[in-house]
């Protein structure tokens, strides 16, 4: 059924736990996987303390080694047991867009995704990408918790 899966990772402790089902999953189906994290681009006014400091070079290149360490995750998984994978580094303001745009684009089957589990009030402040990739995706979502 599924034969393209989608694992976007924002390189925490839960979507590193949802690699690991996700590729198992995509083992027990014979799907291949796309990889995908999202970095913010740099901003001159900033929250993060990261970006006050660093220039926009530093800060581009600090951004695709977190990247690469995040989706190395993916690719050690899926290299261990022999499934075929691909690997996305997208910059964008919004990762949940970049996570339907690249389901769509790379014809994936499924996404195959963790969920931080926020609610109440901190879902209200902080958002989650989860439920806005469930509300905007026209691929089906499978959400890990």
């Amino acid at each position: 059924m599924f034969k393209h899966i989608l694992i976007p990772t924002d390189g925490s402790e839960l979507s590193n736990i949802a690699i690991a089902y996700g590729v198992k999953f995509a083992k027990e189906i014979n799907a291949k996987i796309t990889g995908l994290t999202v970095t913010t681009p740099y901003h001159i006014f900033a929250v993060e303390s990261v970006q006050i400091a660093d220039t926009v070079e530093q800060y581009s290149a600090d951004m695709q080694a977190l990247a690469a360490r995040h989706l190395n995750v993916i690719k050690q998984a899926a290299s261990r047991v022999g499934v075929e994978h691909e690997l996305v580094h997208c910059v964008s303001e919004h990762p949940y867009a970049e996570i339907i745009k690249t389901a769509q684009e790379r014809s994936c089957d499924i996404i195959f995704q963790a969920s931080h589990g926020r609610h109440g009030v901190g879902a209200l402040i902080m958002g989650s990408e989860t439920q806005k990739v469930l509300t905007h995706s026209k691929v089906p979502v499978l959400v890990f918790r």
